[in-house]
């Protein structure tokens, strides 16, 4: 049986929802912080700014917009819905695509080590586009490829970052 004080409690935490994404920010601003502050500076430190102070700066604004939330919300501030999303918020969720789409996220995971960025990518792209609808599985393989190949051409290529390149290895 419930009591006043639980239903109390449970209205005032409905009222105050978003606290919660006040302490996920809060947590994730000092993850990021202590991440930072660990990182090591003598690899690549070229000048008085070090790799921490991006980061650095990232966590401590994450931790003050979590402060001004948290604040803004017990002082009775309340986020607005968004008046042009059609969203029913009576329809339960549509658990399948979320599960194709995490599919297509951990299929990359699995592949890209053995078959490399490109394809892996070009996988993840494909899955992505089935997952969320698209039933032209022609066109949707061609932007696939053409997506996931020019993107390991610009960040390997161009950027220097080093992918995987499976069959693509040497001629980029």
């Amino acid at each position: 049986m419930t009591t006043t004080v639980e239903v109390r409690r449970r209205s005032w935490l409905r009222q105050h929802s978003e606290l919660g994404v006040a302490v996920f920010l809060a947590g994730l601003g000092a993850l990021v912080l202590a991440d930072a502050l660990t990182l090591p500076t003598d690899f690549a430190q070229r000048g008085p700014v070090g790799p921490a102070a991006v980061p650095t700066m990232v966590g401590g604004g994450l931790i003050a917009i979590a402060i001004a939330l948290a604040v803004n919300v017990l002082r009775g501030g309340r986020g607005q819905a968004e008046s042009g999303e059609d969203v029913d918020l009576s329809t339960p969720p549509d658990w399948r695509t979320v599960g194709l789409l995490a599919a297509a996220f951990l299929a990359n995971i699995a592949l890209i080590d053995t078959v490399g960025f490109p394809i892996s990518g070009a996988v993840q792209f494909w899955g992505a586009a089935y997952a969320l609808g698209s039933r032209k599985y022609v066109r949707d393989a061609v932007v696939a490829v053409t997506l996931s190949v020019g993107t390991y051409v610009v960040f390997h290529g161009l950027l220097g970052v080093t992918l995987p390149g499976g069959p693509l290895t040497g001629l980029v």
